[in-house]
């Protein structure tokens, strides 16, 4: 386990994270979908996950959304550089009854997303453009090329809750232990 800690005027946060885990989770961001979100992302994933994160939530959920972003990818950066032994591609399609998500991705030691959701309005009391913010701020520290592209859906829980699974599943599998790999690169270094 490795760990993170963010404190600023906005959140106070602490990760912990396991790459090579099983799956477990102890989440609490005082954001109820969120954590609902980061619960189905460590499971698919495998990566062992517990967050603590208070926040000015009486605000809105901006700021511990994009926060808890920042240190988890921070984390993510941590335990997968330099990249060595794994399968650095990957992607993966994420299907909940009418909706699917792609996420196609590249640990490429630079950051890069494209985001193609289109949504507008609230899940429950959620914020649905905050989901972009979670994954740029995650995307960016983890300092991974990531392409998150909505296929079909109309259910905005479907949607957003297929997102996280993709990105966890391609992550899963481009983190994916290859000793042949070496460094997966023409360069030598990622």
């Amino acid at each position: 386990m490795i760990t993170k800690t963010r404190k600023t005027k906005e959140t106070d946060i602490t990760i912990s994270l396991d790459l090579n885990g099983t799956g477990k989770s102890n989440i609490n961001t005082g954001v109820g979908f969120l954590d609902h979100m980061l619960e189905s992302f460590s499971k698919h994933s495998l990566i062992d996950l517990n967050i603590e994160c208070t926040g000015d939530t009486h605000i809105d959920d901006h700021h511990s959304v994009e926060d808890v972003g920042i240190v988890l990818g921070s984390l993510v950066h941590d335990a997968i550089y330099p990249v060595k032994n794994m399968e650095r591609f990957a992607n993966a399609n994420i299907v909940m009854d009418e909706a699917c998500v792609s996420c196609d991705l590249d640990l490429s030691n630079r950051p890069f997303l494209v985001y193609e959701v289109d949504m507008a309005g609230k899940v429950g009391q959620f914020d649905s453009e905050l989901v972009e913010e979670f994954f740029r701020a995650f995307v960016l520290n983890a300092k991974i090329s990531t392409h998150i592209i909505a296929l079909r859906g109309k259910n905005k829980h479907h949607i957003i809750e297929a997102a996280f699974k993709s990105l966890a599943v391609a992550l899963r599998r481009a983190t994916m232990k290859n000793d042949r790999v070496g460094i997966p690169s023409t360069k030598d270094v990622l």
